[in-house]
């Protein structure tokens, strides 16, 4: 008896010792997760970016994604901003993998939102997108959810409002390293009804890496501007029932070609970014760019920003103020310190500047802050240019921003 006891005692020795080794491993475990996890956060970017916004009823509506929610996605976001551009509201779209709106418009009472998302496991493990196409009502209340996948890469970048439609522009390419002789893809350009139904749809570039990235209408006639290939800008000339009267190239721009379009006079204005050195593989050296088209697409005039200075310049956006353009975009300064001899690292300036209807700059306004500075949209609104965009204000964060300036660019 004295014999079992001994041996009851000592296996409960074991079992005690036992258990306290396995907390100590569990608790060891649970602080090196904690460890690990802090140390990626350290180099993980957290983003809260603004692409786009209307203004409306003495409220600003923005587009973007942020990734600050507890899967780590990114998530397309629209939110409400007072006359303060104090946050109202934000409205995260409900996809399970990563999603983003590039443009927002507005319809009265309604909010139209553009973008892309991967829509399901296999996209986003091939790092794949759907093109994106939402409409809101002023609560941020989903009406109606649409979406378009041709080539394997899609998205939507821009939306026209119209008396009884929208039109909705953008892209849809091969995934990389694919090739193919598919020729329904490049520039997309799909007239909806109100109602979200599609009235004809048609494309420009097809097995190329056309993109359609602003449209405008004027009279009987949609203008759009975009690239038709790699480094060659486009503006092309569509009747409202979606037939291509014509199509012309711009040799050479960046890889994002013409990003936004206006009419000023009777003339045709485009805005992005001109290539200096063909030779170059890459576009370590380009300058912001407008050129100028009459109504039968034919070039009548162009100008480039800070075309003697080496370095990356584009202009994002032009609108048209008093026969005047006002054009937004952003300058990269190369960051020495953290660059390497296989890749470039640069820091932003956000840019402003105004041109007369000749091309001629007038004004100009470079804005530097914080680490990066990018300016994406441009409005005019009670007199004053309000510009969005986001910034990064320490080593892996960005936020969101509203800067105002008036007619002298100050």
């Amino acid at each position: 008896m004295k014999k079992e006891k001994k041996n009851s005692n000592i296996l409960k020795k074991v079992i005690k010792i036992l258990v306290i080794l396995c907390i100590l491993i569990l608790v060891g475990d649970i602080g090196f997760i904690i460890y690990s996890k802090i140390e990626r956060d350290k180099d993980k970017t957290f983003f809260d970016s603004l692409n786009g916004y209307v203004y409306y009823k003495n409220n600003y509506y923005g587009v973007g994604s942020d990734n600050l929610n507890n899967d780590g996605y990114e998530k397309a976001s629209i939110i409400k901003y007072n006359s303060n551009y104090k946050e109202v509201w934000r409205n995260n779209l409900d996809t399970k993998y990563n999603s983003t709106y590039y443009n927002i418009a507005n319809d009265g009472k309604y909010l139209l939102a553009v973008g892309s998302y991967e829509k399901n496991k296999e996209e986003n493990k091939e790092s794949l997108r759907t093109a994106l196409f939402v409409k809101y009502d002023n609560n941020g209340k989903v009406i109606f959810k649409k979406d378009l996948q041709i080539l394997g890469n899609s998205k939507f970048v821009n939306i026209l409002v119209l008396d009884d439609s929208y039109i909705v522009v953008g892209q849809s390419i091969y995934p990389n390293n694919v090739l193919g002789n598919d020729d329904t893809g490049g520039g997309i350009i799909i007239k909806y009804s109100k109602k979200g139904e599609v009235i004809w749809q048609q494309n420009l570039g097809g097995n190329k890496s056309g993109l359609f990235n602003d449209v405008i209408k004027d009279g009987d006639y949609l203008y759009v501007a975009g690239k038709d290939a790699t480094r060659y800008g486009v503006i092309a000339k569509y009747n409202l029932d979606g037939e291509k009267i014509k199509a012309v190239s711009y040799a050479k721009t960046d890889t994002m070609g013409f990003s936004s379009i206006v009419k000023l006079g009777d003339k045709y204005v485009c805005a992005g970014a001109k290539k200096v050195n063909l030779e170059d593989e890459y576009d370590h050296d380009t300058d912001a760019l407008l050129v100028e088209y009459n109504s039968n697409l034919e070039k009548t005039n162009e100008n480039t920003y800070k075309d003697n200075k080496k370095g990356i310049e584009r202009f994002n956006k032009v609108i048209v103020d008093n026969n005047n353009l006002i054009v937004v975009g952003h300058e990269a300064i190369l960051d020495k310190e953290n660059s390497t001899s296989k890749e470039n690292a640069y820091y932003y300036k956000g840019i402003i500047t105004k041109y007369n209807s000749k091309l001629k700059i007038k004004k100009e306004n470079i804005y530097y802050e914080d680490v990066d500075d990018y300016f994406t949209d441009l409005e005019y609104v009670n007199g004053k240019y309000i510009v969005s965009g986001y910034k990064r204000y320490n080593s892996n964060h960005y936020k969101t921003f509203f800067k105002k300036y008036s007619n002298d660019l100050k």
